[in-house]
């Protein structure tokens, strides 16, 4: 599938606040954030409008998680026919990605990050090997590094980086075995990130 592959710290000006997709970076001085709005008349740009304000609502939670379009909408559609509030179900189904899942756990400093890992193969569910960042993960199911890539340089130096990362509580993370299980999926009060997920509803269903 393909993926955005220019600066992403344009992508965080371009909303206005930090997306944290670069690790530790957007910890630092280091972060553009504080530069403004990308573009020649950034700063000068007028009030949106009822749609604008939704649009980039469901911009910011796209560039969040690093999906597309396509499977952004597709994700809508799973949680509009799920029981419960549909802006809650599609946060929660964004959560249970594996990349999501693995960034959750610490073992990987950014979702674009935890994607990668994935993709190259490092984690294992349920015993078996997954290398499909899109994989939605079920409560039971358990997520491990698998024993060789414990080994690897760059999972030691990313666990080394993350080991004070907190995880959430519906996650259960055994630090000595590397090992976690996936307790529940996630709930809205779960998931700290500031999104309006009721704009993105109001968004799809003109």
């Amino acid at each position: 599938m393909a993926r955005y592959t220019g600066a992403v710290c344009r992508l965080c000006r371009r909303e206005g606040q930090k997306l944290f997709l670069k690790g530790q970076r957007c910890y630092t001085d280091k972060c553009s954030v504080k530069r403004g709005t990308p573009g020649q008349h950034g700063q000068s740009r007028r009030k949106l409008s009822e749609y604008g304000v939704q649009l980039r609502e469901k911009q910011k939670t796209k560039r969040y998680y690093g999906v597309l379009e396509s499977q952004f909408r597709k994700y809508f559609e799973m949680a509009n026919k799920m029981k419960g509030v549909t802006g809650e179900n599609l946060l929660s189904v964004l959560e249970s990605r594996l990349d999501n899942v693995i960034y959750r756990l610490g073992f990987g400093t950014s979702r674009a990050e935890a994607r990668q890992l994935v993709l190259h193969g490092h984690f294992n569910v349920n015993g078996k090997r997954v290398d499909i960042p899109s994989y939605l993960v079920s409560p039971g199911e358990v997520i491990s590094i698998r024993e060789a890539s414990k080994k690897s340089a760059k999972i030691k130096e990313v666990l080394e980086i993350t080991e004070s990362k907190l995880v959430p509580d519906w996650l259960e993370l055994n630090r000595d075995s590397l090992e976690a299980k996936v307790v529940s999926l996630a709930s809205r009060e779960h998931i700290d990130l500031p999104i309006e997920e009721h704009l993105i509803v109001e968004l799809y269903s003109k």
